[in-house]
């Protein structure tokens, strides 16, 4: 019999990824070359990695539901199916009670307490599990003759099982209906382990913004700490599922406003995993307008400013996500970053992580006009002289770079650092390709304004 081609690789689609590579790897070429980076290359590389992302995505689609649509196509033994899921078995194995199952399925009953078996209801004299060679060898042999690949057979995603959804709905009534709040920590806490450990109840969350509603409805009435962390701490475990779900919390009208609230007052724990959250969330580029314009930045600066060790890489991983969209570095200037991000870089805290959000910000001319009041010039200066990092030389002289062809102001003390220690001539020889183009071009911008002033 023919082979169906449902595990096919579709050569138009990877034709297409194959071409968006090339496109990416293009604009990245140019960015390199480029002395600024513009922001209609920002825009092409954005359009061709949202592109990119969804070729991947759809190939991947594509691929977990292959087995389903076949299964779909082609009537499957009774025999093959698991009694549990009524689908075709990838991994079966005989119960105490003699019974075939498959694995993934009978291993979930069986960890949800109960001890008897499904289909004969027998009281189980163990739990242990034997694979079913001989159903396994039968399964594969059909697999072939209806053309379906058994490399894939084990590749599906894990199923989410009636007794998954009976736990999921059982947690969030009791979270959401309940006035006892021990019994709503009890169940956050749950749902916080379960949404931890397993794809399934992220996927059952996923299924429809009533699922995120329940989970936050007790913090709109209950400002328990303990509750809170388990609930935030959820959210942020949904969030990394997939960009559905991301799209699903982002867009829940009580999420933002639930985040921006734990990062105002909550624990240190708290605050941290809503700023995680918000980094999570903001992968999604439709997302980073909406969370940005909803003033969650200040309160991300804010934990910045407080330093905390447990919070303050997710922090700037959250701002720096954010900030990738242009209109959020606005925001992020005029709620005080630049003064946050000079004062714990000058103090040599955090460099490597704060100065690559700096130098992102630095294309905002209200952040060059803050650097200089701040005297940034100088502590830049001595990061490109004394760092031994070769990313924080090439942040620190692209930050330089833009001080530079701002503000003459600045040539003053620039000149003399290179005057002294020959440190801009030095990054022109020994630094990154980046770092090299910015440190050439400074140098040539003070040779200019020297022929200037020698001419005049």
């Amino acid at each position: 019999m023919a082979k169906t081609g449902f595990f096919d690789s579709d050569p138009t689609a990877i034709a297409k990824a194959k071409e968006l590579k090339r496109e990416m790897k293009k604009l990245l070429s140019n960015i390199e070359e480029e002395d600024g980076l513009s922001v209609q290359t920002i825009d092409q590389l954005q359009e061709a990695l949202s592109a990119f992302r969804q070729a991947t995505t759809m190939r991947k689609m594509a691929k977990s539901s292959s087995l389903e649509m076949l299964e779909t196509a082609v009537s499957c033994p009774d025999e093959f199916r698991c009694p549990l899921s009524n689908e075709l078995m990838r991994d079966p194995v005989v119960l105490a009670s003699g019974q075939t199952y498959d694995k993934l399925f009978i291993q979930r009953w069986l960890s949800s307490g109960n001890r008897t078996c499904p289909k004969t209801e027998q009281v189980l004299p163990h739990t242990a599990l034997t694979p079913n060679v001989l159903i396994r060898d039968m399964i594969s042999k059909w697999c072939k003759t209806v053309g379906l690949e058994t490399k894939n057979l084990h590749e599906s995603k894990k199923a989410v099982t009636r007794s998954d959804r009976e736990v999921f709905n059982s947690l969030l009534c009791k979270l959401s209906s309940s006035s006892n709040v021990q019994d709503q920590r009890s169940a956050a806490k749950e749902l916080r382990l379960l949404t931890k450990k397993g794809t399934e109840f992220r996927a059952l969350f996923g299924e429809s913004s009533e699922g995120i509603t329940r989970l936050v409805s007790p913090l709109l009435l209950n400002q328990d700490e303990d509750l809170e962390e388990d609930v935030v701490t959820t959210l942020l475990n949904i969030s990394i599922h997939d960009d559905s779900n991301k799209k699903l919390v982002c867009e829940n009208p009580n999420v933002i406003p639930l985040l921006i609230d734990a990062l105002t007052r909550g624990t240190v724990a708290t605050r941290s995993n809503a700023a995680a959250a918000i980094f999570t969330l903001s992968a999604l580029d439709s997302n980073k307008a909406l969370i940005g314009k909803s003033g969650i930045l200040k309160p991300l600066i804010d934990l910045l400013e407080e330093g905390n060790p447990l919070a303050i890489k997710d922090a700037a991983a959250a701002i720096f996500t954010l900030c990738i969209a242009h209109e959020n570095r606005s925001r992020a200037v005029k709620d005080g970053a630049v003064r946050v991000l000079g004062k714990k870089i000058s103090e040599g805290l955090y460099v490597d992580e704060l100065l690559a959000l700096l130098a992102m910000l630095v294309t905002h001319w209200k952040a060059v006009e803050e650097l200089g009041e701040l005297g940034g010039v100088s502590w830049l200066l001595e990061i490109t002289r004394e760092s031994e990092c070769k990313r924080n030389k090439e942040n620190a002289i692209v930050i330089l770079h833009t001080i530079c062809f701002s503000d003459r102001t600045k040539w003053k003390e620039i000149r003399e650092e290179e005057s002294g220690h020959g440190t801009i001539t030095r990054l022109a020889r020994e630094g990154t390709s980046r770092a090299q183009r910015k440190a050439n071009g400074i140098l040539d911008r003070l040779r200019k304004a020297m022929n200037l002033t020698h001419t005049a």
